[in-house]
């Protein structure tokens, strides 16, 4: 069972999304907020496994909020739902440790796929929000150095390559002929590697320093 708390500033739009996710079986709403320091407060409380985030709101916006959950409770993750497709919002969710980055029109069957997904490991991002990314790394090529510590081996570059396209642990474990376990704890090493927590952010910073070319995606 997933359980999942809401984080909306409009009570009608989490009561939508409590209806929606609920009647899924595998998933347990246990919780909504209407700002980021009510959710706080509740995942602290209800220890969910994933906060679906809205961004700009009273109080405490999504993206304070984002970056708390991830510092304080990391066994939580966050998954963005929001309507704002700005540059800015995008970059500081991702940079505050969003796991993944959905708008508001998403089909209810997506979010629930997308809510499943993010738990076992695969970044979620609007197709439009990828668009965003993509562009701005393709028309700002890194200006700076390449950092020691992101020089990847073979079969490390290969690793990122599949993280990137969003394939789970066990996908990547099929392909590789390895052990789902073994590709676990080379995940691990890799953001070590890369100073990074989640799949979404090591997808960022690979494009961003030209460790993943956009074609390869």
């Amino acid at each position: 069972m997933i359980k999942v708390l809401i984080c909306d500033d409009q009570v009608i739009v989490c009561e939508g999304l409590a209806k929606i996710l609920s009647s899924d079986l595998e998933i347990q709403v246990v919780g909504t907020a209407q700002d980021g320091s009510e959710a706080l407060k509740l995942v602290a409380r209800n220890q969910p496994d994933l906060v679906l985030m809205d961004l700009k709101m009273p109080v405490m916006n999504g993206i304070v909020a984002t970056r708390k959950i991830h510092e304080q409770f990391p066994a939580t993750t966050v998954l963005v739902l929001t309507t704002y497709d700005d540059d800015e919002w995008i970059f500081d969710a991702l940079r505050s440790g969003a796991a993944g980055y959905l708008l508001k029109d998403t089909p209810p069957k997506n979010l629930i796929e997308a809510i499943k997904g993010t738990i076992s490991g695969k970044a979620f991002l609007d197709p439009a929000v990828a668009s965003k990314i993509l562009n701005d790394y393709q028309n700002r090529p890194a200006v700076l150095p390449l950092p020691s510590q992101y020089r990847l081996g073979e079969r490390e570059q290969e690793l990122l390559k599949l993280v990137a396209t969003g394939l789970s642990n066990s996908e990547i474990a099929q392909q590789l002929f390895l052990s789902e376990g073994t590709v676990k704890n080379y995940v691990s090493e890799l953001f070590k590697k890369l100073g990074v927590s989640d799949r979404t952010q090591a997808v960022v910073i690979a494009l961003r320093y030209g460790l993943v070319n956009l074609n390869d995606l």
